[in-house]
């Protein structure tokens, strides 16, 4: 044992200052990006201008073209997409509240009736010598985490989606200049809410935390009980931000492709389609608004697992705050790192081309994570002391503080890995979905085989990346060394999420310059910035995924050892039946979402038709379409449909644990967890 190089002031003085950095950094990010105006513009030849083609001229295809009402009909497309995003997320959020509130009451009853609603203290559940505060205490507590961490979510996915709607046009106009202007502020709006959502949590769980500590005082144990509210409030609104805007996408983007490529024959994001901008407002609340609230889950509930076992580990017994903020310490060190990594893209690499766009991405994810496995190192050598013991299962196993460095580095890593073998299985530039395309000229039965045969081969690689995680994090460091492993696979989220946004604002800019009426070299880049976008969001969902596997196993060990279950036994009828059934859930969830994009979809077609059959003029261009009645659609449909998956999602714990006790419900959560793996990596 022995004490940490960095002093509790410093470490009290780090992580804000970070968390800060990050965000004055985002709003550097935002401002920049402001600078284009949606206003008619020439641009002006500068010196001081000349950096990623600020003063390119138009191009030259635009000469025959108004110029100046080409840039009105981009901001009144923009200003259409971002009106309907607000609405179904203030839809969605009115609905989410009422849940929030529930569930938060309920979090207070059954925490606070564990002793009667006593304000008395009680004798700490891991040193019986010692009196903890009350239950009612920790009830309160918890409950105001909860609320905090689903609040934060909730401006997560909020700010996510303005930021993106704010930068989809502005991408679109500066395509007109060049390739690399258009990369460069679709990257920079995207690291403004990957900073932003980084560098928010990060203060809000650290303010939490000495708040909380004002009245606990030395009782750390119920002290970071009750934070670990804050990472169930982030992961509860993260599964209802999914799967609202995960259905709504996936309707509007069904019924503008179904009716308009396949049965009209008009080109995709084609002006006269009637569901083409809720088919871009998809786009915003389901891949920005719910992946921000998904990836913020992540990250709150692994640091909160990781507080809660250190809490009961030397570090909370001895008190000693710089260790105990080791996971804090991970996210400030790799907001830092983002930082730099972000650089490269935006001032360092200059972008010319389009065959640069793809490997100046890829390239963010590999220097992110050598940096990060530097900063690892270096937090753990000032943050740790050289020996120490962490909590495994009513035993202290020591760990040293290269172990622990290990640990998170093997999750860093990992996350690398499962990012680009999604990548290998999703990219045209390689053979797996070269032979899906080329199974197509049989028909679509070979090419449904052949599909399906290459998601159930993509699982292969990452189980056994994630295998790997976690046999070396937990010999080194038990449950602690796993939700470590978790939160270094999280620790480059600035920039996961930078990329992952960079996608669907691309998107929306080539959606913006089609309806538009801009020329086709304009729409040839910004799919070029779109297709370099779908490729490295599939390595940001994988990231969420691996990490999402980390984070529920050192959950489902937080659960055990909290329960008193010393062993988990499959041969127990109570605990098999749980297996079985937990193993069902992940396919009964995914069936119910599927369901509902079917339905959500189908009236969307319905009104698609309806409108193309009905209105004079709507083929031939002369009458505008009436997009608002197909965002309604997709907005009453995704609400109405989102309620019944995140039920079952959150009623299925309560019901099992208290009809048929903790045994089965370990077995559930067991079975669910190595299920659910295996479905979300193959789809």
């Amino acid at each position: 044992m022995g004490s940490t190089l960095l002093s509790e002031l410093a470490t009290e003085i780090l992580v804000p200052v970070c968390a800060v950095v990050g965000i004055i950094f985002s709003l550097v990010q935002w401002f920049i990006v402001s600078r284009v105006r949606l206003t008619h513009e020439r641009p002006t030849s500068s010196n001081s201008d000349k950096k990623n083609g600020f003063n390119d001229y138009l191009i030259e295809e635009e000469e025959g073209i108004n110029d100046q009402s080409v840039v009105a009909k981009c901001a009144d497309i923009q200003s259409a997409i971002s009106e309907g995003a607000t609405s179904f997320l203030f839809t969605e959020y009115q609905y989410v509240g009422v849940f929030m509130i529930a569930f938060a009451i309920l979090i207070f009853v059954f925490l606070g009736s564990v002793e009667g609603f006593s304000t008395k203290g009680q004798a700490c559940t891991y040193d019986q010598q010692k009196m903890c505060k009350p239950a009612l205490a920790t009830a309160a507590f918890s409950t105001v985490s909860f609320l905090l961490g689903a609040i934060t979510s909730v401006l997560s996915g909020f700010l996510g989606m303005k930021i993106a709607t704010y930068a989809n046009a502005r991408t679109t106009l500066e395509a007109r200049k060049s390739v690399g202007k258009a990369f460069i502020v679709a990257f920079r709006s995207g690291a403004v809410m990957g900073f932003l959502l980084a560098a928010n949590g990060l203060l809000v769980l650290f303010i939490a935390i000495n708040l909380f500590k004002l009245y606990y005082g030395d009782d750390w144990e119920g002290l970071f009980e009750a934070i670990t509210g804050y990472g169930l409030g982030g992961s509860s609104m993260a599964l209802f931000g999914r799967v609202g805007g995960g259905i709504y996408t996936k309707a509007a983007d069904v019924g503008a492709d179904l009716v308009g490529k396949v049965e009209r024959n008009i080109p995709e994001d084609d002006p006269r389609n009637p569901a083409v901008i809720a088919d871009n407002v998809g786009d915003n609340v389901g891949d920005i608004a719910g992946m921000g609230s998904d990836l913020f889950g992540s990250y709150a509930e692994s640091s909160c697992a990781a507080l809660v076992v250190a809490s009961i580990s030397s570090f909370g017994i001895n008190h000693e705050f710089t260790s105990m903020l080791y996971p804090l310490l991970i996210s400030s060190i790799g907001i830092l790192v983002c930082l730099i990594t972000t650089l490269f893209a935006t001032d360092i690499f200059e972008v010319k081309a389009v065959k640069e766009i793809e490997p100046s991405l890829k390239k963010q994810l590999i220097i992110s994570t050598v940096l990060m496995t530097v900063g690892i190192a270096i937090v753990s050598w000032i943050g740790l002391p050289s020996s120490f013991t962490i909590y495994n299962f009513g035993a202290q196993k020591v760990v040293k503080n290269w172990q622990l460095f290990l640990c998170v580095a093997v999750g860093l890593w990992a996350g690398l890995i499962i990012g680009f073998v999604t990548e290998y299985y999703t990219s045209n530039a390689y053979s797996p979905v070269q032979d899906v395309a080329d199974s197509c000229r049989t028909g679509a039965a070979t090419n449904v085989i052949f599909g399906l045969a290459l998601g159930y081969k993509s699982v292969i690689i990452p189980i056994f990346a994630i295998a790997v995680s976690i046999f070396v994090s937990f010999s080194f460091a038990a449950m602690y060394g796993i939700a470590v492993a978790a939160l270094g696979m999280l620790s480059t989220i600035a920039t996961g999420l930078a990329i992952d946004a960079y996608g669907p604002i691309s998107d929306n800019a080539g959606g913006i310059a089609e309806m538009a009426g801009m020329s086709h070299r304009i729409r040839e880049r910004t799919d070029a910035l779109d297709a370099a976008g779908n490729t490295t969001a599939a390595i940001g969902k994988g990231f969420a995924i691996g990490s999402a596997a980390l984070v529920s196993l050192a959950l489902f060990g937080a659960f055990v050892s909290r329960a008193g279950i010393t062993t988990v036994d499959v041969l127990t009828p109570k605990v098999f039946i749980g297996l079985i059934v937990g193993a069902m859930l992940p396919y009964w969830f995914s069936a119910m979402t599927m369901k509902s994009v079917g339905s959500a979809a189908l009236k969307m077609v319905e009104e698609v038709r309806r409108q193309f059959n009905t209105i004079p003029g709507l083929m031939e261009g002369t009458t505008k379409p009436d997009y608002a009645t197909c965002v309604k659609i997709s907005t009453d449909a995704s609400i109405k449909e989102m309620i019944p998956p995140g039920a079952l999602v959150m009623l299925t714990p309560l019901i099992v644990g208290i009809f048929f006790g903790v045994e089965t419900l370990s077995g559930v959560l067991a079975g669910s967890l190595v299920s659910g793996v295996q479905v979300i990596l193959e789809l």
